[in-house]
């Protein structure tokens, strides 16, 4: 027994104060932990300062087939308030997105609506324009409800609806959020109320802030943010249940799993539904190497070499793991090269300042795990690398992963660079696999040779 050594296990509280166990020789990828679709869905909307320009298909079911099917190529034709208007303008829409040519007119029916579409395609402003449209300024009580999974989603909502609506200086707007208090038995004056499952509730139930007979339009944005979180889902089937039977019902979500589908069904009766299927991305416009090296080291130099050949505009650059990202970025610090961050530890504000920083080309490089950067569509990025090719949790290749990753790069049309770290047998046995799935031949790049570098980007 003396000479059996017991390994002393660390131990540290998690975010409820349970105590965890900790190896340092397991080093947890991202992928392992639990994505918080609710910071995801910020970051998208913060990344994003135009609309995203898609050839998608839109496929529309009527409740009613009989009825004539409308869509609008101008924000003329919905025949809006001048006010309304010009607020559209304002906010630098010069015609209607895919989604919004087909919400907008069953919105201003008003007729009830579920709508699915990707982060970027117009849901918020299209169903904006819809409170907006039907809000009397001149009564001063809540008309419209919109609900939002978190605090900080409601207030991007809030900022669109503000900027929308800045022709009209009496119309109002109140956050239902947790730590807003107001006293007992006040009846609130705002006409548009936005905010999280919870405190809406609250207010309209036990607190008698709103009077919920009173609301025209009912918003629940961001569904399938929002039954993946705890309790949302049956509060919000709650409020509805309140509301008049002539309330007009508008559910918009980014996916549509089966689980959103059976919510979204509850919530909006006999609705509209309107889907933007998703753009399959191609990896015709992408150019795809890879570079054999030994270790991490090597791996580096490669990157200092490809960096010291070639004029690149800005980067991604993915790691597997926390650990390998936060070395990588020291290192390329240490070389003079502008880095940002972005991990999974970093408050949701941070990684937010972070994307604006980038997305603005304050940093060239952007040094990620895959978790963080799902969903980032950066215009000006030129070079996709996998300093770690992606690979699922029993160790095969990701191809989903794979085709997101370097499908950052060759955005609308442009052509792309994506350079691959091969460091093993088993990296080059993943790379192969990869390059079978998608039937395109990744060439050897030598990064010693500074002549064969120049010429992958003519």
């Amino acid at each position: 027994l003396s000479s059996l050594h017991l390994k002393e296990e660390k131990t540290k509280p998690d975010a409820n104060g349970a105590v965890i166990k900790a190896d340092d020789n397991v080093e947890k990828t991202e992928d392992e932990e639990k994505e918080d679709r609710a910071a995801q869905s910020l970051l998208n909307k913060l990344i994003r300062s135009n609309l995203v320009d898609t050839t998608n298909q839109v496929e529309v079911l009527q409740r009613d087939p009989t009825s004539p099917l409308y869509s609008v190529k101008s924000f003329e034709e919905l025949r809006l308030k001048p006010q309304l208007l010009q607020g559209v303008y304002a906010m630098g829409f010069n015609r209607p997105s895919k989604i919004q040519e087909n919400a907008l007119p069953m919105m201003l029916a008003p007729q009830n609506l579920i709508a699915q579409s990707q982060s970027g395609t117009g849901k918020t402003a299209a169903f904006v324009l819809a409170m907006l449209s039907h809000v009397e300024p001149g009564n001063k009580y809540p008309q419209c409800l919109c609900l939002s999974p978190t605090y900080e989603l409601a207030l991007q909502t809030g900022k669109v609806i503000e900027q929308m609506g800045k022709f009209y200086p009496e119309l109002k707007l109140a956050y239902a959020v947790r730590g807003n208090k107001l006293e007992r038995g006040q009846k609130i004056s705002e006409q548009i109320v936005i905010g999280t499952p919870g405190t809406v509730l609250d207010w309209c139930s036990k607190l008698k802030f709103i009077d919920p007979k009173k609301i025209k339009v009912f918003v629940l944005d961001e569904a399938d943010v929002m039954i993946a979180t705890q309790g949302h889902q049956d509060q919000s089937i709650r409020i509805q249940r309140m509301l008049p039977r002539d309330c007009q019902m508008l559910l918009f979500s980014a996916t549509f799993e089966d689980s959103v589908w059976k919510f979204a069904q509850k919530v909006v009766p006999d609705p509209n539904i309107i889907k933007l299927k998703r753009e399959e991305e191609t990896l015709d416009t992408i150019k795809q190497y890879y570079v054999l090296c030994n270790n991490r080291e090597e791996k580096f130099q490669a990157l200092c070499n490809i960096y010291g050949a070639i004029t690149i505009a800005q980067a991604m650059i993915f790691c597997h793991t926390r650990k390998t990202a936060g070395w990588l970025a020291a290192e390329l610090s240490k070389e003079g090269h502008q880095v940002a961050l972005l991990s999974g530890e970093m408050m949701v504000e941070q990684r937010a300042a972070v994307i604006e920083r980038f997305r603005e080309g304050k940093e060239k490089v952007l040094v990620t795990t895959n978790v963080c950067a799902r969903g980032i569509d950066v215009e000006q990025v030129s070079v996709v690398i996998n300093f770690d090719l992606p690979v699922d949790k029993d160790g095969n290749p990701d191809n989903e992963t794979y085709l997101h990753r370097i499908g950052r790069t060759g955005r609308f049309g442009k052509r792309g660079l994506a350079i691959n770290m091969v460091d093993s047998k088993h990296s080059m046995n993943i790379l192969n696999r990869i390059q079978e799935h998608f039937n395109k031949k990744i060439n050897k790049l030598d990064t010693d040779d500074l002549d064969e570098i120049e010429k992958i980007t003519n």
